[in-house]
């Protein structure tokens, strides 16, 4: 998963020069052209792991901006205590309209891009996949609002086209099928869910363990829909339901 890794150059009487390999992102170039002096191999890892940590954290607390809990509390409402409960783009759309519902779901998908492209471009790749479980994890328990925040689908989705973007776009696929074969959109997220760690076979190996645990995590913030389901009195997205047009 991590390919940082430290270079010397020296002899009998210590190294010369110690020099950042591997993928360490803009850290690494940094250190490589000589911006920064250091002549020990572990102070070198120190520094750069204690920017992968700042970086990381930085995701965590991206994914904690909220718009529709934003968006609710300028109408006056508690969007965790109003329709599903759920601070996320489906209830922001049923609670809030279609305007609201949109600019949650950009909102949703642009700090999971932006946080996962962050941690990739300033210390690489594999800070980069840990920077998508962090953004999730902040928009799921989010510190400023109390743990309490929403799904994560849409994050998720934002997260993995910043880390892969064909594995992103296949995964929305599976999510698109899902929603208009069962018209419900809990549905097409769990479906999409259960696809990470199969799409990661092909497109993200590294990844594939994580993406384990991105699926399980989702699965069981939809535990409520999936007993919906099963008595068969989870809604239909109101674009499908007729009932509700007439």
């Amino acid at each position: 998963m991590f390919d940082a890794s430290i270079g010397v150059i020296g002899g009998a009487d210590g190294p010369t020069q110690v020099y950042a390999t591997g993928d360490m992102g803009l850290v690494g170039q940094f250190f490589n052209s000589g911006g920064l002096a250091v002549d020990s191999v572990n102070t070198l890892l120190i520094i750069y792991y204690i920017i992968f940590a700042f970086v990381v954290l930085l995701a965590y607390f991206i994914g904690n901006i909220s718009p529709s809990i934003m968006l609710a509390k300028r109408h006056g409402i508690d969007i965790k205590k109003a329709g599903s409960g759920n601070a996320g783009t489906t209830n922001a759309l049923r609670v809030l309209g279609k305007k609201a519902g949109v600019l949650t779901l950009v909102v949703d998908i642009l700090k999971g891009v932006v946080s996962v492209l962050l941690g990739g471009l300033i210390c690489g790749h594999g800070c980069a996949m840990l920077c998508v479980m962090a953004v999730m994890f902040g928009h799921i328990w989010p510190i400023v609002y109390r743990f309490k925040g929403g799904k994560g689908v849409a994050t998720a989705f934002g997260a993995l086209l910043g880390l892969n973007p064909l594995l992103g776009l296949s995964a929305l696929g599976v999510v698109i099928v899902g929603v208009l074969v069962s018209q419900r959109m809990s549905v097409g997220s769990m479906l999409g869910a259960l696809s990470f760690p199969v799409l990661c076979i092909f497109l993200e190996k590294d990844f594939i363990y994580l993406g384990i645990v991105l699926a399980l995590i989702i699965l069981i913030k939809h535990r409520a829909n999936i007993k919906r389901l099963f008595k068969g009195e989870e809604p239909k997205l109101s674009i499908f339901d007729k009932e509700k047009k007439r």
